[in-house]
């Protein structure tokens, strides 16, 4: 099994147990995501798993599938199911993971390396499990239910720097930055002006660039600055 697969699993019982100890009126709180609740997030996690097989399936048959229909289908398949009971939102979430892994596991050597297309950008089925580690990760983080940073994989915020780092230097929407972490690995973020540099450990550098919170980093002169909204 791959390390992203191994990721995969971890950050899905992150997931699983701090979805699990919200009752149902503490699912309607909130998050720190823009009009979100967190009846949202779990909804966004259990289609996103759909969204996914869809691929997998792609992969495994040679037939094209979108993630989704559209934009404003997705958005609105997200707000019915943060209307359902609670019961039943727990159910599509944790279907879905189970539903997906399974198909990820029963994809061969060849099947792997198909070439899908994700959001319009070309990539290899080998990759999905990242996408979902990704996503899965970051949103436990999001439900406020205990979990953090620092309970995900420190290879896993690594790789999630990584990430996070090219994404922002493709869209140079942000200050130029030169981040550092404890164990002397860094990371460059492209953009304007004069690069500043940020430290910090692997996991609180993965929540400030994901636009989590940046408790616990420093910048060489001032405060850290603001960021672009990421995910």
């Amino acid at each position: 099994m791959s390390r992203t697969r191994v990721w995969m699993d971890e950050v899905s019982t992150l997931f699983l147990l701090a979805m699990s100890s919200l009752d149902d009126d503490e699912l309607s709180a909130p998050t720190a995501l823009p009009g979100w609740t967190r009846r949202h997030v779990l909804a966004h996690v259990g289609w996103n798993a759909r969204a996914l097989q869809r691929l997998v399936g792609w992969a495994r048959t040679g037939v094209p599938a979108a993630m989704y229909a559209s934009a404003e289908q997705r958005v609105a398949d997200i707000e019915e199911a943060a209307g359902w009971e609670g019961q039943r939102l727990r159910e599509l979430v944790a279907a879905g993971m189970a539903d997906l892994a399974a198909d990820l596991d029963g994809l061969d050597d060849d099947q792997w390396q198909a070439r899908l297309v994700v959001q319009g950008r070309t990539v290899r089925a080998a990759e999905l499990p990242w996408l979902r580690t990704r996503e899965v990760g970051v949103h436990a983080v999001d439900l406020g239910a205990g979990v953090t940073f620092e309970d995900l994989a420190e290879d896993l915020c690594a790789a999630l720097l990584d990430d996070v780092a090219g994404r922002r230097s493709s869209l140079r929407e942000d200050p130029a930055l030169l981040l550092r972490d404890e164990a002397g690995r860094s990371w460059t973020v492209e953009g304007h002006g004069v690069p500043m540099t940020v430290t910090g450990s692997v996991h609180r550098l993965a929540s400030w660039l994901t636009g989590r919170g940046g408790e616990g980093i420093r910048a060489e002169s001032g405060p850290p600055p603001a960021l672009t909204p990421w995910l």
